[in-house]
């Protein structure tokens, strides 16, 4: 009998400190994610210093816990997968430092992930059986792009932001009215006792074919409608939820739009979406109701799935070292992906 694969996934890339454990490359034994949340919440925003140093201090219980909870040991092993880029390179280099260390003391396979291809991958644990060619959409608070999967792990990015992310634009948005931070649920927690048609914000389309995006009109057009109430970051109470419920509605309506544009010409079979922005019930509902969209085989990973995760990053890892695909002790961690734009 052939003995289970079991990966361990380490992700460090921002401000959450995560390991997982996956055997077989699809079941989740483990997900254990130690958030930084309370540590940035006053800055409105990740600090890199804070968030490494955090970093360095649960990096070991984390991955202690992840191994527990899947009932292994590092011998039980078959290697370790590491997000080693995109992201702060102080953050990064504390997990790339973990999972070396494990490696070497337990003589195990390394192999290096990229955070944005590993979103990509919670697709497949989702549904490991997901059709192709795959439509992907990864939305978070440092990328917003689409991407075409032939094969997966190998997802082609077909369009990108030209400026801000979703997320960053939702965070931004939260402070402006006063909301809590991360953003992004502040906000859909706000918008559900507003109308998402109070306020006419603007959708950057770019144009009748472009699949890139852009947030950073809308956030101008937030600040300046909240200029008029009175101070930044200090509306009108009655008119908090208005806002919040028509500028999610306008980065909603950019995203699927955006969704579907990449989608007519490129006979995809199914549609996932990834990232923190992908939690939002609005954008899952919007896709789902789509009539274009909808006739494809839609995965919506759990939200667990969604937000930064190790889980995705050891099934990703479990793929790329059944290629072969092993990485040396030199492993780096860099700031930025590999990946280039192809259009399509």
């Amino acid at each position: 009998m052939t003995r289970p694969s079991l990966v361990l996934g380490i992700e460090s890339s921002c401000d959450e400190t995560a390991a997982a454990v996956v055997r077989d490359g699809v079941e989740v034994l483990s997900n254990v994610v130690a958030s930084q949340h309370e540590l940035h919440e006053r800055f409105r925003g990740v600090v890199p210093e804070i968030a490494s140093r955090s970093h360095l201090q649960r990096i070991v219980p984390t991955v202690r816990e992840a191994l527990a909870q899947a009932g292994a040991t590092p011998a039980d092993l078959s290697g370790v997968a590491v997000t080693n880029r995109p992201g702060m390179i102080g953050c990064l280099l504390v997990g790339v430092a973990a999972a070396k260390a494990l490696c070497w003391r337990f003589r195990l396979p390394l192999v290096g992930v990229d955070h944005v291809q590993a979103h990509i991958h919670a697709a497949f644990l989702a549904a490991p059986d997901l059709p192709l060619p795959l439509l992907a959409l990864v939305a978070s608070g440092g990328h917003t792009a689409l991407y075409h999967v032939d094969t997966p792990g190998r997802g082609e990015r077909i369009g990108s932001t030209r400026d801000d992310a979703a997320g960053e634009a939702l965070d931004k948005a939260a402070a402006l009215l006063g909301l809590g931070y991360p953003g992004g649920p502040a906000i859909e927690q706000a918008a559900e006792g507003g109308n998402p048609d109070a306020v006419a914000f603007p959708r950057a389309l770019l144009g009748p074919t472009s699949i890139d995006f852009s947030f950073s009109g809308l956030k101008t057009a937030l600040l300046l409608r909240v200029q008029r109430s009175g101070a930044p970051g200090a509306p009108a109470a009655d008119e908090v939820a208005d806002l919040a419920a028509s500028f999610q509605a306008a980065v909603v309506d950019t995203l699927v739009e955006k969704l579907a544009r990449a989608a007519r010409p490129r006979g995809v079979r199914s549609l996932a979406i990834g990232g923190g922005v992908a939690r939002n019930r609005r954008l899952r509902a919007a896709i789902a109701a789509h009539d274009e969209l909808r006739r494809l085989a839609v995965v919506f990973p759990p939200p667990d799935l969604c937000s930064d995760n190790a889980a995705m990053v050891a099934g990703l890892g479990a793929l790329l070292l059944a290629r072969g695909e092993h990485a040396t002790l030199a492993l780096e961690a860099a700031a930025t992906s590999r990946a280039a734009v192809h259009p399509r």
